[in-house]
């Protein structure tokens, strides 16, 4: 028994010393991408209103607004957006890819199996020795290559990283959709409340054009009074029309990110009012963290360098280990007698010596797309810090604008009641008060628009920060209340 076991012990010391050499990697040891991050927002100053909590889940982060109809939408996006749908099925596939590729870190397994009936040439075969014969065998093979390099370390992990990277795609196309979600909703109770703004003018040119009418059938005005008036009407009912045509737009867009058919979606009119909530963006070092297109281009940039430990090893021998065990009779009466055991052991290497130069090329590839995606990872964190930025800016500018676009409303509809009341004094035409009266309408839809864009850029900046926070945590979420449109 002894000497058939020297064999078994000396290949399991080869495999064992395999085994210990494969902790070699060829791969550069990764480092995520330098970037420069300021301190602070540049945009941000003094505003600090709230504090971020990571903690809270970005899937809820709309309940901030709190709005029931808003959550109801969110609600109803999360199980019937097609796109989310085709960001979850490429999430799986990567997963399903990574975990193909972990297979390679273990021997393969095969079972073979096979009978067959030969016959020799009897020109080759001695007269004692029948021509005629069967072949019946069973076994059981096992393959696995030596991980000296790293290659196949590197390629699990680049796998691996791709499949992290799915998963941050799969969370920013979420954030995405939700926050374009918030902003067609907010565009929508925008154009509900112009629309209430150019009926109630629709309503009050057409009381003007009929008294303007009767003035000039008693002789009090010219004609020219009726024209202006009938202009003004007009005009005031053509952007009704516009706005009613831009709002069902938005309904129709809002029916396909949640998944219903345009044709039989609704949403019923309502005017929201309200301040938006106040968002503390945190530090630009904190995007790094939070956003979840950061973070999936990161994991690209550490897939590629794995992938450079793969291109490397390739200028090194591939080192196998090959066994076979199993049973092979020329009876199956006789299959599984003890003489019919058949087994092999074995290893081989195999090293290119030439290949005109692919696997330099393939080394260069993998280092330039490493570039690529340490590029791009760059790129991605400007940008997430541009829109930050952007956002800021406009919430504290649009803010500052609402407080005197509600001058401009006020002084407005101060002018044009004075100019009604001179135009019925007879101290002036009725061009005055055709004038003014455009300018009050346009006051008021640029108040409204102003609210519109303050609720979109606070929808942005959450989006910006990669969602999930809360102004104040032993607080109730931010009202909106139903109510007349900003004047």
């Amino acid at each position: 028994m002894s000497g058939p076991a020297r064999p078994s012990r000396r290949t399991a010391a080869v495999v064992l010393a395999g085994l210990g050499l494969s902790a070699c990697s060829l791969a550069p040891d990764y480092q995520t991408p330098s970037t420069v991050s300021p301190p602070a927002f540049k945009e941000n100053g003094e505003w600090k209103a709230a504090t971020p909590l990571d903690a809270l889940p970005k899937g809820v982060w709309w309940t901030v607004f709190g709005d029931p109809e808003l959550d109801r939408l969110e609600a109803r996006l999360t199980d019937a957006n097609q796109d989310l749908k085709v960001a979850y099925a490429r999430l799986a596939e990567a997963r399903a890819a990574a975990l193909a590729l972990r297979g390679q870190t273990l021997p393969e397994v095969a079972a073979a199996a096979g009978s067959s009936r030969d016959r020799r040439s009897k020109n080759l075969t001695p007269a004692t020795v029948p021509s005629d014969y069967s072949d019946h065998s069973l076994s059981l093979n096992v393959s696995y290559e030596i991980d000296l390099w790293g290659r196949v370390r590197n390629t699990v992990e680049a796998g691996e990283n791709r499949a992290q990277a799915s998963a941050g795609d799969l969370a920013a196309v979420d954030l995405s959709l939700r926050a374009e979600l918030a902003a067609d909703y907010f565009d929508l109770r925008g154009a509900d409340a112009q629309q209430e703004v150019l009926d109630q003018a629709v309503d009050s040119y057409g009381k003007a054009l009929a008294l303007t009418r009767s003035r000039f059938q008693g002789g009090a005005a010219a004609e020219i009074d009726v024209d202006q008036a009938e202009e003004t009407l007009e005009t005031a009912k053509t952007q009704a029309g516009d706005n009613r045509l831009a709002r069902a737009q938005l309904e129709h867009a809002i029916a396909i990110l949640t998944g219903a058919e345009p044709s039989v979606f609704t949403l019923p009119a309502r005017i929201l009012t309200g301040e938006p909530p106040a968002i503390d963006p945190g530090l630009p070092s904190q995007l790094l963290e939070r956003r979840p297109d950061v973070a999936a281009a990161e994991r690209r940039v550490a897939a590629a360098n794995a992938e450079i430990g793969v291109a490397r090893a390739a200028f090194f021998p591939v080192f196998s280990l090959t066994g076979l065990i199993g049973l092979e009779a020329a009876s199956p009466a006789s299959w599984i007698e003890a003489p019919s055991t058949i087994w092999a052991m074995g290893g081989s290497s195999l090293l290119t010596l030439f290949d005109n130069g692919r696997r330099q090329a393939l080394s260069d590839q993998a280092r330039a797309a490493h570039d690529e995606a340490a590029a791009a990872y760059r790129g991605t964190v400007l940008q997430a810090d541009r829109e930050v930025e952007d956002n800021l800016a406009a919430l504290r500018q649009l803010e500052r604008n609402a407080g005197t676009q509600r001058a401009a409303v006020d002084a407005a509809g101060r002018a044009l009641t004075q100019a009604q009341n001179r135009y019925k004094g007879g101290l002036s035409t009725y061009l005055e008060v055709v004038t003014r009266q455009n300018a009050a309408l346009t006051a008021q839809l640029s108040a409204v628009g102003i609210w519109t864009r303050r609720m979109v850029a606070s929808v942005l900046l959450v989006k910006a920060i990669g969602g999930g926070w809360q102004a104040d945590p032993a607080a109730p979420p931010h009202q909106i209340s139903e109510a007349n449109p900003p004047r």
